[in-house]
């Protein structure tokens, strides 16, 4: 879990007053649209004012208005729910050899500014990466060894063989080099006036609100339905209920009720987006033994853990780091029940006995009378999380241990996350829509550390030399067939070995309305996740219809 996955899992989870104000309302919510928002314009809550407002459509920077991806397009988009790759700016692209990636650059592609894109923007964005490191936040120069383009295509090579590494760099948004160029210092230019290759362009931009309008030179013109739209400085959940909003990204205590119950045809869908776990410091006793972690394991209702957590919206997750129902088609099928764990105390005590620990009346205790004590570190104000906990503290209470919780602010939680220095852990794992990536960011031992240094990755600290050559083949594997079975060996692991311990999915917090626009993603038509940021936006701005109005 990266210092911004709860964003990119859990975002606007927590159960805000406002939400749980909606929930209490004696009286129904309903929707009431402003009648001076047109039938061709969306209103849409993914931003705000925190810290400040600012008028930043850097692509590169982590304060950055959300609508920047709705302007600036990737050569690829990987939608995280189904691990599908959507070609984008580049029409495709070749990794037969390992340590080469060839993209094909998309033709008749032109700048919102009427200035015509070619492979030399992609050529320089990633240059301006290698030369300005700060704009580098996916790190693509970790990977790179040098770029070349002619006039339809941009060659990548590696700096050793890494398949996966060619998916990870098409992500990359691209910027055009006729303005770039003459940009002092990229880290730190706030982009005011953005000129991208997507389907929308600036429009005004004040202290409260800012807007965008159709570029109607978009290479997609057709297929966008939203003449404008508006993104407002502040979106609070009762906002969101009663303005009549068009798309959100937000949890709302019971949904059916608050939202859908509000009218405006408001529905929602919650694919999972990530898989909630706790995760073991393994460089700690007794943490580091299996038959503890096993124990643990089996002796939690992951229902009920789920169902205390997003109120019974997310289902259990299987102990394999695999997103279902979405990936189905990734999983071992040799696994047992899609790995997902009963709880069985009876199995359970018999592997505390394993690791050194037995009833005594009412408690787990060690050989020498002591109670098996255990802290779970989770961040204050992550209120679901904290539901989850309380839940898992009652199960493993019920069998004798003695379980606190630790509830730091959110940056102290991750320093001590990223450090090593607490006993489990709550998290979030996989959900880059990246088989490898989600893999390797929680298996790898090139990422570990020692207790008290960061790590950026595996924050458990788990090291199996057997992961880390399954992971070195996988960079190495060109063809589908062998890396689908290369992953079936890592799910075996997380399976087997319990470097973490999963709970329930994540959700995605897709809320939107279909009085104005239909062909929202769903689960009848799983095309996109339902999110507001990043990349796959672009999949849903480009998918809907409007609804005609007789």
């Amino acid at each position: 879990m990266t210092q911004t996955k709860r964003h990119r899992v859990l975002a606007g989870v927590a159960l805000l007053g406002t939400a749980a104000m909606l929930a209490a309302c004696s009286i129904q919510i309903k929707s009431a649209p402003d009648p001076s928002i047109p039938a061709d314009t969306m209103l849409v809550a993914a931003d705000n004012g925190s810290p400040l407002f600012e008028r930043n459509f850097n692509p590169y920077m982590a304060n950055k208005r959300t609508a920047t991806f709705y302007m600036y397009e990737p050569l690829v988009i990987l939608d995280n729910v189904t691990g599908e790759e959507h070609p984008w700016l580049a029409t495709g692209y070749d990794v037969s050899d390992p340590s080469t990636v060839v993209f094909t650059i998309r033709q008749g592609v032109t700048w919102s500014d009427g200035e015509k894109f070619t492979p030399e923007d992609v050529a320089y964005t990633l240059q301006m990466l290698k030369d300005f490191p700060a704009n580098d936040t996916q790190g693509v120069w970790g990977f790179i060894d040098s770029v070349d383009s002619d006039a339809t295509t941009v060659t990548i090579h590696l700096k050793e063989p890494n398949v996966p590494a060619a998916q990870l760099i098409a992500t990359t948004l691209i910027v055009p080099e006729h303005i770039w160029k003459d940009v002092k210092d990229p880290t730190t230019f706030r982009n005011p006036d953005p000129v991208g290759t997507g389907p929308y362009v600036l429009g005004n931009f004040a202290a409260q609100q800012y807007t965008l309008d159709k570029n109607e030179d978009y290479w997609q013109a057709d297929k966008v339905a939203a003449e404008h739209i508006i993104l407002p400085a502040t979106n609070t959940q009762l906002d969101v209920a009663t303005k009549g909003y068009d798309w959100a990204y937000s949890f709302i205590s019971d949904v059916d009720e608050a939202w859908v119950g509000a009218g405006n045809e408001n529905s929602y869908w919650f694919p999972p987006g990530g898989t909630i776990a706790l995760f073991p410091n393994l460089t700690k006793a007794p943490f580091n033994d299996l038959n503890l972690r096993q124990g643990l394991s089996l002796s939690l209702d992951r229902k009920a853990v789920g169902d205390a957590a997003a109120e019974g919206y997310m289902q259990p997750a299987g102990q394999t780091n695999i997103l279902l129902p979405y990936q189905q088609d990734l999983l071992d099928p040799s696994i047992p029940d899609s790995g997902l764990i009963t709880k069985d105390d009876a199995t359970a005590l018999q592997y505390f006995e394993a690791a050194g620990y037995t009833q005594q009346g009412d408690q787990l205790v060690d050989a020498s009378g002591k109670q098996l004590t255990i802290t779970i570190t989770t961040a204050n104000g992550y209120n679901d999380w904290l539901k989850g906990v309380q839940e898992v503290q009652k199960e493993w209470g019920a069998l004798g241990i003695e379980v606190k919780v630790d509830t730091p602010q959110p940056a102290a939680y991750q320093l001590a996350l990223r450090n090593g220095d607490y006993d489990l852990a709550m998290g979030g794992t996989g959900g880059t829509g990246s088989l490898f990536r989600d893999f390797n960011s929680l298996l790898s031992s090139s990422y570990l550390k020692p207790a008290g240094e960061e790590a950026t990755n595996n924050f458990e600290r788990y090291d199996n030399p057997e992961a880390d050559a399954i992971l070195d083949q996988f960079k190495e594997a060109t063809d589908a067939q062998t890396q689908l079975e290369l992953g079936y060996e890592l799910q075996n692991i997380v399976y087997n070995d319990l470097p973490v311990i999963s709970l329930y999915y994540g959700g995605s917090w897709g809320l939107v309305s279909n009085a104005k626009f239909t062909g929202w993603p769903s689960e009848d038509d799983p095309y996109a996740s339902p999110k507001t940021y990043e990349s796959t936006p672009l999949l849903v701005l480009t998918h809907l219809k409007a609804v005609k109005n007789d």
